[in-house]
């Protein structure tokens, strides 16, 4: 079955992984505290995916490069996009006149995405999963997964 990897950018990343029913199939957020880390983890993490399709990441343009240079190796597109992006299509105009309130915005809307794909809700979940989780909604729905965002995700 193919899938889609979100990546919230950073030494601490947040990872979203999707299926192409549009459903979450598991979340993390990783500490690599360095860029070496994350450079051997990444060619680890995408050859570990072998339904792995489609790959977006979000945030820091360097260590999007190590993304990009991965994927490539592993012949799985990827694309890069800014927080604009899925905030303008998954969030309202009122729930990101700030970045503290798009963050919390987001952890909402990622909660209520874990639950609507059938996994038991997360005591704690870190701003760079819950944005990983809305990168990857952001994707599904660009790749044509999800037609629309599900009525039970809407606010």
């Amino acid at each position: 079955m193919d899938s889609l990897l979100a990546v919230d950018l950073g030494l601490k990343t947040g990872l979203a992984l999707y299926g192409k029913d549009g459903r979450l199939g598991w979340y993390r957020s990783k500490n690599y505290g360095s860029e070496a880390r994350l450079k051997r983890d990444v060619h680890n993490m995408l050859g570990s995916i072998p339904s792995l399709t489609y790959i977006v990441v979000e945030g820091d343009r360097g260590l999007a490069a190590i993304w990009e240079r991965e994927a490539l190796r592993h012949n799985i597109p990827a694309r890069q996009i800014q927080a604009e992006q899925w905030r303008q299509k998954l969030l309202y105009a009122r729930e990101q006149k700030s970045g503290l309130k798009a963050k919390r915005n987001a952890d909402y809307l990622a909660r209520k995405i874990i639950r609507w794909s059938g996994m038991a809700g997360p005591t704690s979940l870190r701003h760079d999963a819950a944005e990983a989780i809305m990168i990857g909604l952001w994707g599904v729905l660009e790749l044509g997964w999800l037609k629309t965002v599900p009525d039970e995700l809407r606010c």
